[in-house]
């Protein structure tokens, strides 16, 4: 009988890690050293999806899939689980928290609906893996998230618990508040102390995040689309000094400021 290519995939991972013959850098893997490259990967297929491309997407889904192998696989050496016990367990929790597709059909519930039940199941679970009640409201495991997200997580957790300023206009005076803050820890002419700073700066950062909150947008997002626009600002310089016979490495500030200028007022009228 003819192997599925996914059988195929997990005999490739396999033959990789194999202690003989197997790839000396997959073998010298972790799970902890392979955690940089789930990132970058899935931010890889992120690119992908927004760029409208499928068979990009195809291969980066592809490259996110090789690392869920990977770390399948070193678990598998250790005894400790594998892709099937992987399958079995995410199975099992997608149909215990789908109630209204799975037991009840409940075919009226809306999607706002389904988060709400999903929490609530999730929470439950947790709450029987612990084997008792804790104090803790707000779980360490929020952490896990990447920091902008677990901000936001965060907010949305105090908020449903009642400790939340009452709208964003609110918030908006607290980030001004940690920006003078930081500022202060940035007076000119004194050494920095740089542990103060790095706090005040991570204040401004979690207080940004919670006006975005606020505003119901994605702070995530619009920082992703900022660096976007950074980068598209950057290149329409760099193509702009091309067309002037320039080469950024031979120019000052001042002169790259120019181009810069130039190439906003360039994508302001192209809009």
């Amino acid at each position: 009988m003819n192997k599925s290519n996914f059988e195929k995939l997990k005999d490739v991972i396999a033959a990789l890690r194999d202690p003989v013959d197997g790839c000396p850098w997959d073998l010298k893997q972790t799970h902890e050293s392979l955690l940089k490259y789930l990132l970058e990967e899935s931010y890889e297929f992120v690119e992908a999806v927004e760029e409208k491309d499928p068979k990009k997407m195809e291969e980066e889904i592809g490259d996110v899939l090789m690392q869920v192998l990977l770390h399948a696989q070193l678990a598998s050496e250790k005894n400790q689980f594998d892709i099937e016990s992987v399958s079995k367990v995410l199975t099992e929790k997608l149909v215990r928290r789908h109630p209204h597709v799975f037991e009840n059909k409940n075919t009226a519930i809306t999607a706002d609906q389904v988060v709400l039940n999903w929490e609530k199941i999730k929470a439950e679970e947790k709450l029987r893996e612990a084997g008792e009640a804790t104090h803790h409201r707000i779980k360490k495991s929020v952490l896990n998230a990447p920091s902008l997200l677990a901000a936001t997580k965060i907010g949305k957790k105090t908020n449903d618990l009642k400790f939340d300023w009452d709208d964003y206009t609110q918030v908006a005076y607290k980030v001004e508040e940690e920006w003078q803050e930081l500022k202060e820890e940035l007076t000119p002419h004194r050494p920095i102390n740089r542990d103060a700073v790095f706090e005040e700066m991570g204040d401004l950062l979690f207080s940004i995040a919670q006006l975005a909150r606020h505003l119901d947008m994605d702070a995530d997002a619009a920082l992703h689309a900022a660096n976007k626009k950074f980068l598209r600002r950057f290149h329409s310089m760099e193509d702009l000094m091309e067309k002037s016979g320039k080469r950024l490495e031979s120019m000052n500030q001042e002169q790259m400021d120019v181009y810069w200028n130039q190439a906003k007022v360039h994508e302001k009228a192209s809009k």
